[in-house]
């Protein structure tokens, strides 16, 4: 996805001020600080709460002119490495197969061997059953750990921020509200927006 399409909401203080693709995020944060070059502006990807850095030097233009250079100079050592073939190592990269070691006890390597296909085909296997049975698991940490890196960055000084945080890894999702109530409403209410994928989850 392009960088400067994506998904973020963006605070002045406490309040929030604008929602949607980074690139419309960015000229209306430039325009509050051009009105008010003391604002605190925070920027924060909708989706994992990374706070997203904007130069917002200079005019408007200049804003998104840095923004889609910082987009093109990322992608620039990707279109360089695919101009010279890379050097061939294990595994079938056409196929998508990359070596790597594996350390085992030799116990592990005779039962491996012993299955159909050999070793390669049961520990493809292994990993893939894993990845099917972690899946939900692996979901609702990540929409944990995306609510409460948001609640850490704008909420951490506010009241009974401890006990919302163990409210809300432990799926609480009542007392979890109730505890954050009373904080600020335009920062409240993203967070119940963050943490009810978690919630949803855990369901």
């Amino acid at each position: 996805m392009s960088r400067l399409i994506t998904p973020v909401i963006a605070f002045a203080g406490s309040q929030r001020i604008a929602a949607g693709q980074l690139a419309l995020v960015a000229l209306k944060a430039k325009e509050l600080i051009d009105r008010n070059d003391s604002a605190t502006i925070l920027i924060f990807d909708d989706l994992t709460s990374e706070q997203v850095e904007v130069d917002f030097r200079g005019s408007a233009e200049q804003v998104l002119r840095r923004l889609t250079a910082g987009e093109a100079s990322t992608a620039a050592p990707a279109a360089n490495a695919d101009s010279h073939e890379p050097a061939r190592g294990p595994g079938r990269p056409k196929l998508g197969v990359i070596g790597r070691e594996v350390t085992l006890l030799p116990r592990h390597w005779d039962w491996l061997n012993a299955q159909p296909g050999g070793a390669s085909v049961a520990l493809r296997k292994l990993v893939e059953d894993a990845r099917r049975h972690s899946e939900q698991r692996d979901q609702l940490r990540r929409a944990q750990e995306y609510a409460y890196r948001f609640m850490s960055a704008m909420a951490g000084n506010s009241a009974n921020f401890e006990e919302a945080a163990r409210a809300l890894f432990a799926s609480d999702q009542a007392g979890f509200e109730l505890l954050i109530e009373t904080w600020a409403p335009d920062v409240r209410d993203h967070i119940k927006v963050l943490a009810s994928r978690a919630f949803s989850t855990q369901a």
